[in-house]
This record gives C-alpha cells, structure tokens and sequence, in this order.
C-alpha cells in the first residue's frame, strides 16, 4: 500500500461497505493487507459487484501477531468460531485443528474460519490475520513437528502447581484437548515429546473454548508482546 494507490473491492467487500455499511463516494475507512500496517482510505467508486478505494495516508504501524501456533480439536460450530475469533483478537500466528481420538467434530470449514479470523482482525482495528490450516490428525502435525519450536501440552489432569506460564518464549505453540479430553494413550505420547512442556491452566476443569482463551492469555501475559504495553 502507498499514498495515492487505488485498491479494487471483491464483490463481497463491495456489498459489505456499500450494502451493509452504507458508505457511499467520498467516505473514508481503515484498511490493512496484513504487510504495510493501516491506511486510512477513501471510496473513489461504487457499483454493485465491485469498487475502487484510494489510499490516503498511513494511521498506524504494522503489528504481526507473536509466533505463536493455536492447536485445538474442533466442537460444535458455534464455539469452534469463538475459539478462532478470540484467537485472532488476542494475538496467535497459525491456527491447527487437530483431529484427535475423543475430537467430536471431525469436519470443518477452513474457508469459513478464516474467514472469521478476518472480520476478528477488523473488529479488533488489529493488522495481521492468522492462517487457519486444514484439519489434519494429531499424530500426523506431530510427526512433522519444526526443530526449536516448544508445544505447551494443555493438561487437565496436572495441579496448580503446574501453572507457572513464564519462560515459554517464541517460537511455541499451544495444545487443547476435545471436550472429552486427551486419551491416555495420548497423553503419554505428549508427555514424552522432548520439546514437549506439560502446563495447567488452574484448580478447575474448563470447557475447551474457555481452555483456549485462558492458555492464549496466560502465554501471552507470560512470554507475549502484551508485556511491551
């Protein structure tokens, strides 16, 4: 993006902005590519498939998200979308769902989550949207596993004790469990990993989405850029 650069709308931007939004020639708006931070811009053209906006001026830096990888096994629709939504807006990289042995909701969209990790990133005013990947099998993501990269094994069955978050710094990665929890087989299998590190996330039991939330903060407060606020 630069000033003075004009940016052609897809026709589902074009009836957002001028169907649902309502803006009309000469209306101004915050854009962002994921690259060049946010520029403030202004309606040139509108027609009902598509649309042009013009490049003004540059509002605010480009902010990437830490390098930080959500892995999680899918639920019912609606909270699967929370756990992305909440994601985007607390600050994750890559986002894995994981087929496991108690997953309960094997098949997903992956066009339609990311497409909630956009309208997350603009409902938030942030500048980077995470990359959903295509569900894959736990084994199968840890077997291809990237040298240096730390995987937070989310454990329900570990105490408090185990729930100092600190020192877990980037490049790493966090694990939730289905709403049935891991099975033994593979929780053993995660305890064992050498760049495995098993946390807690506290005295009480949380439903999956909540677990993501909670470990996405508590990595974040610990080892994020929310310490550089």
């Amino acid at each position: 993006m630069g000033q003075g650069q004009g940016l052609s709308l897809a026709p589902e931007q074009a009836h957002y902005l001028f169907a649902v939004m309502r803006l009309g020639i000469g209306d101004q708006i915050s854009v962002f590519n994921g690259r060049d931070g946010e520029w403030q811009a202004r309606v040139d053209t509108v027609a009902k498939r598509g649309g042009a906006l013009v490049c003004l001026e540059h509002s605010a830096a480009q902010r990437n998200a830490p390098d930080l990888w959500l892995i999680f096994a899918p639920i019912k629709k609606a909270r699967t979308d929370f756990i992305v939504e909440k994601a985007t807006e607390l600050g994750i990289a890559r986002i894995f769902p994981v087929e496991t042995q108690h997953t309960n909701s094997e098949r997903i969209r992956q066009d339609r989550l990311q497409a909630h990790t956009v309208e997350a990133a603009e409902q938030c005013g942030g500048t980077y949207v995470p990359v959903v990947e295509n569900i894959r099998s736990l084994p199968s993501l840890l077997a291809n596993w990237p040298e240096g990269r730390t995987l937070v094994f989310c454990d329900e069955t570990l105490t408090a004790e185990t729930a100092d978050w600190s020192g877990l710094t980037a490049p790493a990665a966090i694990l939730i469990g289905p709403e049935g929890g891991f099975s033994e087989k593979e929780r053993a299998t995660l305890r064992a990993l050498p760049y495995g590190v098993s946390k807690s996330l506290g005295p009480r039991i949380l439903r999956a989405d909540t677990a993501a939330t909670a470990a996405i903060t508590l990595w974040q407060a610990a080892n994020g850029d929310w310490r550089n606020i």
